[in-house]
């Protein structure tokens, strides 16, 4: 007796959500290589090797989220998680530290002018903080 597959929308359905699925996992979690140098400065983090503050990824978390710097402090981002991140200025460019692999670090220059600078990860949104330049 043949084989027979499925007919029908559903057999259809559930293997396109599969593949859907597969595909954010491997973009989103992908190793995009990177790290590079932008701008931004910390108090309430740990200071870094040089003198600077220093701001730590972690399990999809930054360390610490909220932080307080004078204007252009420098400030080290270290990717301590399993899959590269970001840590970018919400608006107008002010700091960015392109991609960021697993390992690495990228040092940033604080804004300027004072304020509050919300910033997040480009590659997973839901992970935000805010810089306080002071």
């Amino acid at each position: 007796m043949p084989f027979s597959f499925p007919t029908g929308r559903a057999p259809f359905a559930v293997a396109a959500a599969a593949c859907a699925l597969a595909l954010t996992t491997l973009v989103g979690c992908s190793d995009g290589g990177g790290g590079g140098s932008s701008s931004a400065t910390k108090s309430g983090a740990s200071p870094s090797a040089g003198g600077g503050t220093q701001v730590t990824i972690s399990n999809f978390k930054f360390q610490p989220a909220s932080l307080t710097v004078a204007p252009g402090a420098k400030i080290t981002v270290v990717n301590n998680d399993t899959t590269t991140h970001t840590f970018t200025a919400d608006k107008g460019g002010s700091f960015d530290t392109g991609d960021i692999a697993p390992g690495k670090s990228a040092t940033v220059t604080a804004p300027s002018s004072a304020g509050a600078f919300p910033f997040h990860c480009t590659i997973h949104p839901f992970m935000k903080g805010t810089l306080t330049v002071k």
